[in-house]
């Protein structure tokens, strides 16, 4: 991929992108340079956390100002890191504890060893709930099925992040509700109409804004009751008169705009131009790199024809600086990086696991 030359910071600024391989690109150093909002990292990226810790000092280097490094760290699932991370207990056996300060403390501790190997970012809490025994988006990795206990458990988890200096991503809005299909891999459709997501899957966002989580991801799934033409993630309905109606004033985060929900539809370009008109702030292009450049090519294009509301696109700019400013005053010092699968974070699992196995014989 060559991107352009010279490319706004504006338009660089929102989006979050992902490479293959463990060198730094130099295309996207030079995209880092210009503004470019983030960098996604996978397990592809790196072989240990030393490496992962040189990667990402690598980007910081790169950057012309401070950059979200992302990463998924839901703990447990498919969706976390490798040892030596600390293998931690996942979100669905989580879900069967009646301590929120535990779920916390794991969340705090998981935070401590991202911030050791350098990301500021965790692609976490999961706030959807799990309604079909056999969904492929929530078994595992979902808190459970009760809007109010998922509600508590996902702000206890964001709480953890934040009180050790991770930025928290809820997700993925408005949940998925009880449909079956990977999104990764084809459209999800919830035939729920308002008030069933008013009263079931929205109420851990709810929670979650009241926190004032700083960014949500939304989800590529249709609610035709909701929006017949466009899935949430490009859905304006879904993005102003939803979710910015109901106080959300962090970053909106459109999940990866190649994945097969949504590529199958519409080329990536596209979504990107129809995701920041309906209301995202921000979008990832995770696992194709060549489509980073027509992307870059089609915002600034449609940047320049006027397509944007230019009130909107200056608030979003500012809700994007307002997350650059939480990584300018981040928290110091730095964990040391043998905090990477310690005794100490060994013995959280060891305590959160006795206590689950504990729990069948006092009910």
């Amino acid at each position: 991929m060559t991107p352009p030359r010279q490319v706004s910071a504006e338009v660089l600024e929102k989006l979050i992108v992902g490479f293959h391989g463990r060198q730094l690109p130099r295309e996207l150093c030079d995209l880092l340079g210009q503004g470019l909002g983030g960098v996604v990292l996978f397990p592809r990226n790196f072989s240990d956390a030393a490496e992962l810790q040189s990667l990402t000092a690598e980007i910081k280097r790169a950057a012309s100002q401070p950059v979200l490094i992302g990463i998924d760290q839901e703990g447990g699932t498919r969706f976390s890191l490798p040892a030596p991370f600390t293998q931690w207990v996942s979100p669905e056996e989580l879900g069967k504890l009646d301590d929120e300060e535990l779920v916390q403390t794991q969340a705090a501790a998981l935070a401590r060893e991202l911030r050791s190997a350098g990301c500021n970012l965790d692609f976490a809490p999961m706030l959807d709930l799990h309604l079909h025994p056999n969904s492929p988006v929530t078994l595992g990795r979902s808190f459970g099925g009760d809007p109010q206990r998922v509600a508590r458990w996902g702000a206890a988890f964001a709480r953890g992040l934040a009180g050790e200096g991770i930025l928290a991503c809820a997700k993925h809005f408005p949940g998925h509700g009880d449909a079956t299909v990977d999104p990764h891999l084809d459209s999800p459709v919830f035939r729920g109409d308002l008030q069933r997501l008013m009263s079931t899957e929205l109420v851990p966002f709810m929670e979650l804004i009241s926190a004032r989580v700083p960014m949500i991801m939304t989800a590529h799934i249709f609610l035709p009751e909701i929006d017949a033409e466009f899935p949430a993630s490009l859905s304006r309905k879904i993005l102003h008169e939803i979710l910015r109606d109901a106080g959300f004033d962090g970053v909106i985060l459109a999940d990866d705009l190649a994945m097969g929900a949504i590529a199958k539809v519409r080329a990536p370009w596209e979504s990107a131009v129809l995701t920041f008109q309906a209301g995202s702030d921000m979008a990832l292009i995770c696992h194709d790199w060549n489509l980073v450049a027509p992307a870059i090519e089609r915002l600034s294009s449609a940047r320049h024809q006027g397509k944007f509301a230019r009130d909107e696109w200056e608030v979003s700019h500012r809700r994007i600086e307002r997350l650059r400013q939480k990584l300018r005053s981040a928290k110091e010092p730095i964990p040391a990086p043998d905090v990477v699968g310690c005794a100490e974070h060994r013995a959280i699992v060891e305590k959160i696991r006795s206590q689950l196995n504990r729990k069948p014989a006092q009910s």
